[in-house]
């Protein structure tokens, strides 16, 4: 199955116009999609009564990718809060057990910064993390391009491969150090594909305030040729492989929902057990 969606369910005003309720945006975003990536737990680890509502307000076929808390991936030091990362993953797994038990959760995702390059420390980290997750499924997200050339791209995808864990296919602008590569392969029967855009200007910091950045950084509308260019490289995906997961995070200038919903169009896809529509009377 080809699953389509977007990064959170918040931001995504045009599918919102009859929505006043910010409450009912879930169950609202829930009829267009069946699929979503959650990033609040990179910020915090929620309770697991959140967790149960937004189980409980989507339809059971529903699945979430949840990215993993940013003290798992080094953005941050975990000993500003705890005394071991043993500490945060186990907080992390139990903060999932309401999701894992309705059978919603896709896998996790953990995004390593675009510092983290290719080295053994650093593979080593990797294994460690899988184990510390188990039996949960991992999708990892490479940042720093040293994973990807030439000597060591087949390296990479072995390793993935071999460890169980799902390669996160990215599209971003090619910006240097701090940038992948398009690499349409598979580590695992399950395919992961990231959209973030191809702003290649606001992709990195630079001298922009942190607020700035977040407002530029994913602002790109895919127009039809590129488009259809994400069209064919899903249908190579989709013979190899049991599902596509695929996430539009653009959505700086509101273009991820848009441009979702074009791809679900142009891929002939008819999801048959979304939440219901509501209807308008007047």
């Amino acid at each position: 199955m080809i699953y389509v969606g977007l990064t959170g369910w918040g931001d995504h005003d045009s599918i919102y116009t009859d929505t006043t309720n910010k409450n009912d945006k879930l169950k609202k975003y829930a009829s267009y999609f069946p699929l979503v990536e959650v990033d609040s737990t990179y910020y915090a680890i929620l309770r697991q009564s959140t967790i149960k509502k937004w189980c409980n307000e989507t339809p059971d076929t529903f699945k979430f990718v949840v990215k993993t808390h940013r003290f798992m991936t080094g953005h941050g030091d975990f000993r500003e809060n705890y005394n071991s990362i043993r500490d945060v993953f186990n907080e992390f797994k139990e903060m999932l057990v309401p999701m894992v038990a309705c059978g919603k959760l896709a896998y996790v995702l953990m995004q390593f910064p675009p510092w983290y390059e290719l080295n053994e420390r650093n593979i080593k980290y990797i294994r460690m993390a899988k184990e510390m997750l188990a039996p949960l499924k991992v999708a990892i997200e490479f940042r720093n391009e040293s994973w990807y050339k030439d000597k060591y791209k087949e390296q990479t995808i072995e390793f993935l491969h071999s460890e169980g864990l799902i390669h996160t296919i990215v599209d971003e602008p090619q910006a240097g150090v701090g940038s992948v590569p398009f690499v349409n392969r598979i580590s695992d029967p399950t395919a992961f594909i990231r959209l973030h855009g191809r702003n290649v200007h606001g992709w990195t910091q630079k001298d922009r305030t942190s607020e700035e950045w977040r407002d530029v950084r994913y602002l790109y509308d895919y127009n039809k040729d590129e488009l259809e260019w994400l069209k064919k490289q899903v249908q190579i995906l989709k013979f190899k492989t049991k599902d596509v997961f695929i996430i539009f995070n653009n959505n700086s200038g509101g273009h991820a929902a848009p441009n979702a919903l074009e791809l679900i169009d142009a891929l002939g896809i008819e999801y048959r057990d979304l939440a219901p529509k509501q209807l308008k009377l007047f």
